[in-house]
């Protein structure tokens, strides 16, 4: 039968409108019945598919129909449903959607064949997955691999089921929700432990005949350290190739990165920071890796099967080894890639120099094992626990690490001991004149939602400041952390990020685009598309890519307002008029109450029906009167006078939309003393009116309709989440509650402002 016209009787089949009001019973079952779980389940499944009622979104509607049929054991049924997913996925993904869901398919395919035939399940699915694979080519091959297994394993499987479970159990009877829910956690769940298992050698066993895998090599730096690394080559080429390079520190899924380079005709190599992995040295997170990066491409090029020519790419930490390397640049490395790029000193640990505690978990999933501690990392309670007993009893911010219970942490406190962004910093990533040398093609990524956004322009910036010639290529657009890398297993952005669904045209293929780079450069291939000038954006709202020659070009005016004193209703104005009277409004912070905070950044919301007003002073200006497009970082002046000697403090930038809700767009960070320069310390004068000029925001591009506003909210610092900064001279990172004095008292005057950066 055609697999439209399947499609269409399976709909057919339920109604037009989804009943959320229907019950379907459910026993109450102890999670770890395991017997009792395996009978009921599948009636579960086969009462929820007899009542199931159309949703209106075709493809959520097989999706769920699919998974229901095969947990009632309708496998048949099952196949036909995929295939008719695949059908409708044609347009979205031309390539490989005739893949799509290969891992149910071949489950389903394998339990009619055992049922058929007698076999033993694991005989019939080794032959089914090798009929799978055969033919396929390596990129295709690649493409699905990742599939087989469960992205957080089989204990997080579990766990997203006992969740369900015990939702599911509050109540005797469950509505249609909830039931499709609990019925496909189970699925996923009971799929995965048969064919995980059994793939993981029958994927070796593929690689075996498709590559040549190096996975135990040990690299001899200068200073007589070991790096681990592995390298990949795809079989039966015999001239030498390019190699693409990863340099990380992280050891967790990295076969498929080599795989996939190999896959596309280069050599795939990850190698590790010092002491990760099958290196016997010392765990150190950035200060060895420009280093040692070094002596990798140099181990590279006497390789016979390298040609002499290395590129890398990756995000986040993998981007900043990128620059590291670029700082030390051997001749062999012809281009980097670098995403999401952390700048150590600069936005990790500190923002502005103030430090966030969501690094220091990131400290021990890093360095306490060869590998990465996934379970102390994600024991989020933990975590959530340590930063609140900092805040809570206000401890010094250095003895963060032993309100853990393990004792000090070499690795933090010799961050914590270095607030100012000094030598020890400036040594890790290029700095100043250090940009001027580097002369070989970059492509940059980041994200407007990027945390590591404020790194990456950091590189880009100075790159173009110290190097009027660089070749550097920028994309950025409405696209968050991980979203902005590109990784295969994560090859496009998130279509959702914090409740924003972005513009059709943002959702781009990254990591398609990363290749056509390299394809570009060390092959002689084709530019990316995309890449129509230097800079290259995603205009929020507008569903549409700009593309300009600079930064500065993105602009050809600039919104000014003036931070008012005049109060209207429960905010003051944002006025667009300079003050003719100097005036100030007051703001007092009494750092020694511990039971609310003043910290009003929320990265997991973009838009808002309301903002919490109390968290800090409010700014509103006048409705826009004709629609603009806002590209780039805020920036401003704050004049303020204080009766401490220092202060931190928060800027977040929203629009104000016609129908009264708040965008998210940007947000600044920063210490008062360090306002002039990052690497110096100048601490305020008590009572005197001070100058605090802020440039280090996140970049934004945003269509303004009009009739919308402009909001800002500034708020003091106060907040588990990052150091508190109690005023007193004193390194932060010692002070206590009990430096807490007086409150904190500010004087805003109302001939602070911020600036816009617009395009009309």
């Amino acid at each position: 039968m055609n697999r439209k016209i399947i499609c269409m009787a399976l709909l057919c089949l339920i109604t037009a409108h989804y009943c959320i009001a229907q019950q379907v019973y459910f026993p109450k079952i102890n999670a770890g019945d395991s017997l009792a779980l395996a009978k009921e389940m599948p009636h579960l499944a086969d009462e929820v598919l007899s009542k199931y009622k159309r949703q209106g979104d075709q493809r959520a509607d097989l999706d769920n129909l699919f998974r229901l049929q095969i947990l009632a054991g309708k496998y048949g049924g099952a196949i036909e449903t995929i295939a008719s997913l695949r059908d409708i996925s044609k347009a979205g993904d031309p390539q490989y959607s005739y893949l799509l869901y290969s891992q149910y398919e071949l489950y389903a395919k394998a339990k009619i064949d055992q049922a058929a035939s007698g076999k033993a399940f694991a005989d019939v699915y080794r032959g089914l997955f090798r009929n799978l694979f055969n033919p396929l080519d390596d990129k295709a091959a690649l493409h699905i691999a990742s599939s087989f297994f469960a992205p957080n394993g089989i204990p997080g499987l579990q766990s997203n089921f006992d969740k369900s479970l015990a939702g599911a159990q509050k109540k005797d009877s469950l509505d249609m929700n909830t039931a499709i829910g609990l019925c496909k956690d189970y699925m996923v769940l009971q799929v995965f432990r048969e064919i995980q298992p059994l793939s993981r050698p029958l994927i070796r066993e593929d690689d075996a005949r498709r590559y040549i895998v190096q996975d135990s090599i040990l690299i001899k730096t200068r200073d007589g350290a070991e790096i681990s690394a592995i390298v990949v080559r795809p079989k039966g080429v015999t001239k030498p190739l390019p190699v693409i390079l990863q340099f990380t520190i992280y050891t967790g899924a990295i076969y498929d990165i080599t795989r996939d380079d190999a896959a596309r005709g280069y050599i795939g190599m990850i190698a590790f920071t010092r002491g990760k992995r099958f290196s016997p040295n010392e765990i150190v997170p950035y200060e060895h890796d420009g280093d040692d990066c070094y002596d990798v491409i140099e181990w590279i090029t006497k390789q016979s099967w390298s040609d002499g020519r290395v590129g890398m790419y990756g995000g986040s930490y993998n981007g900043f080894t990128q620059w590291a390397a670029a700082k030390h640049l051997h001749p062999a490395l012809k281009t980097i890639v670098p995403a999401a790029s952390a700048a150590p000193g600069l936005d990790v640990p500190m923002m502005n120099n103030v430090f966030e505690s969501f690094v220091f978990p990131w400290i021990y999933y890093v360095t306490n094992t060869k590998f990465l501690d996934v379970t102390d990392y994600n024991n989020t309670a933990r975590w959530d626990s340590v930063n609140a007993k900092y805040y809570t009893q206000g401890k010094a911010y250095n003895r963060l690490d032993s309100l853990t219970g393990r004792g000090a942490n070499k690795i933090f406190q010799s961050w914590v001991a270095r607030p100012s962004y000094d030598k020890y910093w400036q040594n890790m990533i290029p700095y100043q004149q250090n940009f001027a040398q580097i002369n070989i093609p970059v492509l940059t990524t980041t994200g407007y939602y990027d945390g590591g956004q404020v790194g990456a322009l950091y590189y880009y910036r100075e790159h173009l400041k110290y190097n009027k010639n660089a070749n550097h290529y920028l994309i950025i657009g409405p696209f968050s952390h991980y979203g902005s890398q590109g990784f295969i297993s994560i090859p496009d952005p998130d279509p959702v990020i914090a409740g924003y669904q972005i513009d059709p045209v943002a959702n781009i293929h990254i990591h398609e685009i990363i290749f056509q780079w390299f394809d570009y450069i060390l092959k002689g291939g084709k530019k990316p598309d995309i890449l129509k000038d230097k800079v290259n954006y995603e205009v929020m709202g507008s569903n549409e890519w700009l593309h300009k020659p600079s930064l500065a070009k993105m602009n050809n005016d600039t919104l000014r307002f003036y931070l008012s004193n005049q109060q209207s209703g429960d905010h003051y104005l944002l006025d667009s008029q300079n003050p003719s009277k100097k005036e100030f409004l007051t703001e007092t912070v009494d750092f020694s109450e511990r039971k609310t905070s003043n910290t009003f950044y929320h990265a997991d919301t973009i838009i808002y029906n309301k903002l919490d007003k109390s968290n800090g002073l409010v700014f509103t200006s006048e409705p826009v009167k004709k629609s603009l497009t806002i590209n780039g970082c805020f920036l401003g002046e704050i004049k303020a006078a204080i009766n401490k000697k220092d202060f931190d403090y928060n800027i977040n930038l929203y629009e104000q939309t016609p129908d009264g809700k708040y965008f998210y767009l940007s947000y600044f960070m920063g210490r008062a003393s360090y306002a002039a320069d990052h690497s110096v310390r100048k601490l305020l004068q008590p009572g005197q009116i001070t100058t605090i000029p802020f440039i280090n925001s996140y970049f934004t591009s945003r269509k303004i309709s009009a009739g919308s506003r402009i909001v800002i909210v500034l708020s003091i610092n106060k907040s588990q989440d990052n150091q508190v900064n109690y005023g007193t001279g004193k390194d932060v990172s010692t002070e206590t509650v009990k430096d807490a004095g007086e409150p904190l008292q500010v004087k805003w005057y109302n001939d602070s402002y911020i600036e816009v950066p617009v395009w009309r």
